[in-house]
């Protein structure tokens, strides 16, 4: 049975480093004097105290996990994480309805950057930089940070980051799991802290550049200003942020070969990796052209709008320099496409991923070969390995799966009067964590606060569900689970 114990433990732990990210706002809110100090304050407490109700309700549990009780605590982590990362904006009225304060919230911690704000530019600095550490926090994983940082806390360590990590294949590049996570902890702080200094040298101040790295790196997309980088009609910036999006979409873990091991030949010899570099490049130069030809953009803003818009979309960040949705409709597909298939596994994005593509394709060419060859053996290899057929049976069940939660959430969107190009790419947007949509009533560069409340609460899980990869969440909804074997 699920060791609600142990549970309790983990989930006040992790609250008291919610607590300690709130105080890094206090600071901010103090430093500018405005009026969001004391509803920091008021959230901290609270988080403080729920935190050591917790933790006295697991004061005697034992410090290991069973699988099962590692896909509760993953799944209980972001919901609760979310609930009292709302407080901020209650409190201090950013934010008045409940509904709009967990989806802003969830949405953060999901990096899916789906925003109910119609204005973010009155939005006190502290307020604006929590939505920008939500997504910061998130962007690797909540209790992944705490296999960094706390591995002692988290006994079944290996058991957590299998139900929480991205991606059909968890690769580490340390026995020690703990290692591994400090790792890719510090390859995503020197993106950040890259990315930030960066944007700074371009032209931004501190806190913009603060703020945009946080989300850049994260592939959130959530920004403080209403017209993202394209406030700033800086091709300058915009390169930059294109950059450490690319980025932040690789395989951190490749990332670290080649930065830390300088097995530079690995990059070009990654599946993966060629496919993202693959795709991204062919969608550019295809909305490119239709920008050149169709919208009268000249070379060099057609290229930069395009890579801009692809790599944003296919990273899932979210961010913009350009209203997509006043562009031929014929490039709304191509970026709907890329926004459903993702970067690569082990980064910061959504999506399906990328490996999951090459192994299709891989599956494919298997299939006309063995029509050609009925007794051939073929197995399917990512990079030299071969892949075992409980994955390829997982990843069509994924497959599945994400399109039948479209479908469905699209449909009841449409039921409800939204319009069909927009209820596809909503449910499109939420199952990867992209934020942005296409469409006429809700478009990429316009705020969610006009769908109903109940869509709201649907989009909800379903964001959670897209950031876990669905299986961690919709396995507690499964008989066999709760059964004490």
């Amino acid at each position: 049975m699920v060791n609600f114990r142990i549970i309790s433990k983990i989930i006040g732990s992790l609250l008291f480093i919610e607590a300690f990210f709130m105080a890094w706002c206090v600071a901010i809110a103090f430093y500018y004097h405005e009026d969001d100090t004391l509803a920091f304050l008021l959230s901290m407490l609270l988080t403080f105290g729920s935190a050591f109700l917790f933790l006295l309700a697991g004061r005697k549990a034992e410090n290991t996990l069973s699988r099962h009780d590692a896909y509760v605590v993953v799944t209980a982590v972001w919901v609760i994480f979310s609930f009292f990362g709302m407080f901020p904006f209650l409190i201090h009225g950013s934010i008045t309805n409940i509904t709009d304060a967990y989806f802003e919230t969830i949405s953060g911690f999901t990096t899916t950057g789906a925003s109910i704000l119609d204005d973010v530019e009155v939005l006190p600095h502290g307020i604006l930089f929590w939505r920008s550490l939500t997504q910061w926090i998130g962007g690797l994983g909540i209790v992944f940070f705490t296999i960094a940082i706390l591995p002692s806390l988290v006994g079944g360590s290996v058991k957590v980051f299998a139900a929480e990590a991205t991606g059909p294949i968890k690769a580490k590049m340390h026995p020690r799991l703990s290692t591994t996570a400090k790792w890719i902890w510090s390859i995503y702080l020197f993106l950040t802290i890259g990315c930030g200094i960066s944007f700074w040298v371009a032209g931004m101040d501190w806190y913009d550049a603060l703020n945009y790295s946080m989300t850049t790196t994260a592939t959130g997309g959530f920004a403080i200003h209403n017209e993202s980088t394209e406030y700033f009609h800086s091709p300058t910036i915009d390169y930059i942020s294109i950059t450490f999006q690319f980025l932040s979409g690789i395989n951190f873990t490749l990332l670290y070969i080649c930065i830390f091991k300088g097995k530079i030949k690995s990059i070009f010899r990654n599946s993966e990796l060629k496919l993202y570099i693959s795709i991204v490049a062919g969608a550019t130069l295809w909305i490119m052209y239709l920008l050149f030809t169709r919208m009268d953009y000249d070379l060099e803003k057609s290229f930069r709008c395009a890579l801009f818009q692809v790599v944003s979309f296919m990273t899932t960040t979210g961010m913009f320099n350009d209203d997509a949705g006043t562009w031929p409709h014929i490039t709304w597909v191509i970026l709907g496409v890329v926004m459903y298939l993702g970067a690569c596994a082990g980064s910061t994005s959504g999506g399906f991923k990328c490996i999951r593509g090459v192994m299709v394709l891989k599956v494919i060419r298997n299939n006309f070969r063995q029509i050609l060859h009925p007794n051939a053996v073929l197995p399917v290899k990512i990079n030299g390995i071969s892949i075992p057929q409980s994955k390829l049976v997982a990843l069509f069940a994924f497959f599945t799966l994400t399109m039948l939660m479209i479908l469905v959430t699209a449909t009841i969107m449409i039921v409800v009067g939204i319009d069909n190009t927009n209820a596809i790419t909503i449910a499109l947007s939420c199952v990867s964590n992209v934020g942005p949509t296409l469409g006429t009533q809700i478009g990429p560069v316009m705020s969610w606060s006009g769908l109903p409340d109940v869509i709201k609460w649907l989009l909800c899980p379903l964001m959670l569900m897209g950031r876990l990869e669905i299986m961690t969440v919709l396995v507690l909804f499964t008989p066999n689970f709760w059964k004490e074997n």
